[in-house]
């Protein structure tokens, strides 16, 4: 008999999460890494740890995800969105409302803006001279 599967996809910056959410014993997996290895810094890997802890369900849940592109905050922010949608897939009533309070079903629009030709970033110019 196959186990229950919960999916949820992250996006934050140019990062992307598939994750898969498993009862189980609260063990992150990330890249075929432990979370630890794969986030080394504990900020970060606290922060893709905080929908469960405002869900009120350590280690009920292992997890599974596959991230790809960005820089590491972009991933761990990824990370996050992806295991609250999996959350409330697993179960709406319980977990929607604190995740949606605390702003972790919400999809992070910020990204970086493109650069302008004539200038040398988005908006950095070259220095002005009258003469």
């Amino acid at each position: 008999m196959a186990k229950v599967q919960y999916r949820g996809t992250g996006r934050r910056k140019s990062s992307v999460a598939r994750v898969r959410l498993i009862k189980g014993k609260g063990n992150i997996t990330v890249n075929d890494k432990k979370l630890e290895e794969y986030f080394p810094m504990e900020i970060i890997s606290r922060e893709a740890k905080r929908p469960f802890e405002v869900a009120g369900c350590e280690g009920k849940f292992d997890v599974i995800a596959k991230v790809h592109g960005g820089g590491m905050t972009g991933q761990a922010g990824a990370l996050r969105h992806g295991i609250s949608r999996a959350l409330c897939e697993a179960d709406r009533e319980a977990y929607r409302a604190s995740l949606k309070s605390a702003g972790f079903l919400t999809r992070d629009a910020r990204a970086k803006e493109r650069k302008k030709y004539g200038l040398k970033k988005a908006r950095k110019a070259s220095q002005f001279s009258k003469r």
